[in-house]
């Protein structure tokens, strides 16, 4: 039998489900509770977590990339949720708005998965969000029809593959905050998305982020961290 020593009790900010050690105090170090990745997880496992979040927090809880059945599972075990088929969010209890505005934009519509992602999740965590789609430097004239969202915006979010060059273009025009979203669309030249990745860690566009590839999550969770921050101020 192990011993007392060997598997210490958990402190203060844990719940032990046996299966799950659930962070219930990431609300109050970071002011959103923890999201739940919902591949690999069974749908068991996954409305645990959610109903401890939920009775522990006071602020929106979020199952990522979960598709429509087991969404539908979820929600029947837990009532109260909204599913975003577009963006494979299933959600609970959506924050009030912040005065905070974000544009999220395309470079083609087959980015479109990730960018209502980054959407979805940014409008739960309660920035006010806009969806611009399929601008990209293909066709750059049609930048130039959406450039007042962009300047506008207290962030952009650039969600691009192929060579991910509009992130760059973005940066170059705008003064706020640009996070950059690589997406694994593309040819075998692309690489699943690094070519794109390596494109925008390289840019010229000065202090562009750039998030991990395909998550829109990530880059939405970046932009709230900069209306979290700006709202914390004395």
């Amino acid at each position: 039998m192990p011993s007392q020593t060997d598997n210490p009790p958990l402190g203060p900010g844990f719940a032990d489900l046996g299966f799950a050690r659930v962070d219930t105090a990431r609300e109050a170090r970071q002011g959103l509770p923890e999201a739940v990745y919902g591949p690999g997880k069974r749908v068991e496992d996954i409305s645990a977590i959610v109903t401890r979040l939920l009775s522990d927090n006071s602020g929106p809880v979020m199952v990522t990339r979960i598709e429509p059945e087991r969404a539908r599972a979820v929600a029947t075990d837990v009532p109260g949720s909204t599913y975003d088929a577009r963006a494979r969010l299933l959600s609970w209890r959506p924050a009030k708005p912040l005065a905070y505005d974000l544009t999220v934009v395309t470079a083609g519509t087959a980015d479109g998965p990730v960018a209502h992602e980054a959407a979805a999740v940014a409008r739960l965590v309660g920035l006010r969000t806009v969806l611009v789609q399929d601008v990209g430097v293909a066709g750059i004239h049609r930048l130039a029809h959406v450039t007042g969202h962009l300047r506008s915006a207290d962030a952009v979010i650039v969600v691009a593959g192929m060579e991910g060059a509009l992130a760059s273009v973005v940066g170059g025009l705008v003064s706020c905050p640009v996070i950059a979203v690589p997406t694994s669309t593309g040819y075998g030249a692309g690489l699943e998305g690094v070519t794109a990745l390596l494109a925008m860690l390289s840019s010229c566009a000065a202090g562009l982020t750039v998030v991990n590839i395909d998550s829109g999550y990530g880059a939405a969770i970046a932009a709230f961290r900069l209306a979290h921050s700006r709202r914390s101020r004395p």
